[in-house]
């Protein structure tokens, strides 16, 4: 991917689309049937959006820098605002079918302390893969080592950031919103859920390294020849 405005504006697209349809998608819970203290792990089927929100703040961090990463967290945290108040607007709005309606609320209902979560965990994950891939990223280069180790810094930024999304989603929705902190019963169920939910995120971190050294060659292969 050359460095290009146009391809800036692609991949920030790309990104904003996968944030606003993560949070459309989240409510619908995907049964993996893999085992883990008891239960087996679920997942948000919103699950495939995040690693591509990761992966695109990593391709503009890697091809465009630090600041127009940081540019397109912030602008994808004003687009999930906009999409959470469209969504609550089209909610309220009167209905001329109550079937309708009704569906809409099932799959666009805007549960508050689900929005507070995805909003927090959305704005701390994002900013720490900025921050933490660029600290990685300038230590690297700078002690000689080769573009070609970019899956380092790749991996260990989104993989740390993947902690932070789900200890805060879970912690806030599931902890705070249905009281699971406070009961000894729920809390093997709460840590079971963030430690499937994570290896889940970790696994598919790892997988999309590829597209991420796709993404960024060309524009590698033109500095080596400038």
């Amino acid at each position: 991917m050359k460095k290009t405005n146009t391809n800036l504006m692609l991949c920030a697209m790309v990104f904003a689309v996968a944030l606003v349809i993560s949070n459309v998608i989240t409510a619908k819970t995907i049964q993996t049937g893999i085992p883990l203290f008891g239960s087996t792990i679920l997942v948000p089927s919103a699950v495939i959006c995040y690693c591509v929100t990761f992966l695109m703040t990593d391709v503009i961090g890697e091809i465009w820098g630090r600041k127009e990463a940081r540019t397109v967290v912030l602008g994808g945290f004003g687009c999930q605002v906009l999409a959470t108040c469209l969504i609550i607007i089209g909610q309220v709005l009167p209905a001329a079918d109550s079937a309708m309606q009704a569906s809409y609320e099932m799959l666009l209902g805007q549960n508050a302390i689900f929005v507070l979560a995805s909003m927090c965990a959305y704005l701390l994950s994002q900013s720490w893969d900025v921050f933490i891939f660029h600290r990685i990223r300038n230590h690297m280069l700078g002690s000689g080592k080769s573009t070609r180790s970019r899956w380092v810094w790749n991996n260990a930024s989104t993989m740390t950031s993947q902690i932070i999304d789900t200890v805060v989603f879970i912690g806030i929705a599931f902890g705070f919103g249905f009281g699971w902190l406070f009961d000894s019963a729920m809390l093997p169920q709460l840590g079971a859920m963030m430690v499937g939910q994570y290896l889940c995120k970790f696994v598919l971190a790892a997988l999309d390294t590829p597209i991420f050294y796709l993404l960024t060659r060309k524009h590698h292969a033109e500095l080596q020849t400038a």
